[in-house]
């Protein structure tokens, strides 16, 4: 049997529920609060294309979401513009963007197409997620063709551990991450086996408004974002049950179930 995972929220204490036959509707428990989430991603697109509906359907539950890109990935930039007007461009689009969906934007300096996988980064993304306290956080998965995205999600993953370790020692308290997932990412695709699909079906057009303020997004930059995502969304409904969704890869350390008994 496929291991697949329905949602109607990934917040709060939701319960994923496995598939067994036929698609199981996981609902929040009762006075369940919706949390915060994280979302971490290389280059703002990238964030907002592939995790900013799930940032979306928390923010619209009640809880909070915050954005953090890695660079401004300025050097996507088609050959009419220069690198540095659009990484203004991609900063620009990103506050109006994440001020639609309700969400916080943050950005780190590093330059687009040399984000570091070191201590220092890993550090650094780690005090961001004890200032914050996020509940959740998406990110990149590893298989990607992209060097950015493979250092973010390694960069993530140290983060995520040392946000949580209580004998390291920072400006801030430990935060410990509940849960760590991977984000659908059509250049991340190697080796991604989805088992989580939310559906997204109310926050849908609030996320395709908020991905249009990006010029890639419009197909400006060569590759259809707009087509693949927004088909992405009905497809991955389709195999969920639901109208719309999106779908999520849970880390392997949150896939281990313990019983007594089946």
């Amino acid at each position: 049997m496929n291991r697949r995972f329905f949602a109607q929220t990934i917040g709060g204490v939701t319960a994923l529920s496995a598939l067994a036959g036929k698609s199981a509707l996981a609902q929040s428990a009762p006075g369940a609060k919706p949390g915060k989430i994280m979302a971490i991603a290389a280059h703002p697109g990238d964030g907002l294309f592939t995790m900013g509906a799930a940032l979306a359907q928390q923010i619209e539950r009640g809880g909070s979401g915050i954005l953090l890109s890695l660079s401004l990935g300025e050097r996507g930039a088609p050959k009419n513009i220069l690198v540095q007007r659009y990484g203004e461009m991609q900063r620009e689009a990103t506050l109006q963007a994440t001020a639609l969906l309700g969400a916080q934007a943050i950005f780190f300096p590093y330059p687009d197409a040399e984000i570091p996988f070191n201590e220092e980064i890993s550090l650094r993304t780690c005090d961001a997620i004890r200032e914050h306290k996020p509940d959740i956080i998406v990110t990149h998965w590893k298989g990607s063709w992209h060097k950015d995205h493979r250092n973010c999600h390694f960069i993530t993953g140290d983060a995520v551990f040392y946000a949580g370790l209580a004998t390291l020692a920072r400006s801030a308290p430990p935060q410990p991450v509940s849960k760590l997932f991977y984000a659908d990412n059509w250049e991340d695709a190697e080796g991604f086996v989805p088992d989580t699909y939310l559906d997204i079906e109310t926050v849908r057009e609030r996320w395709l408004q908020a991905c249009n303020f990006y010029p890639m997004w419009r197909g400006e930059t060569g590759f259809r974002y707009n087509d693949y995502y927004s088909s992405l969304s009905v497809m991955r409904g389709c195999l969920s049950g639901f109208k719309q969704a999106i779908a999520l890869m849970s880390d392997v350390s949150e896939r281990a179930q313990h019983s007594q008994s089946l």
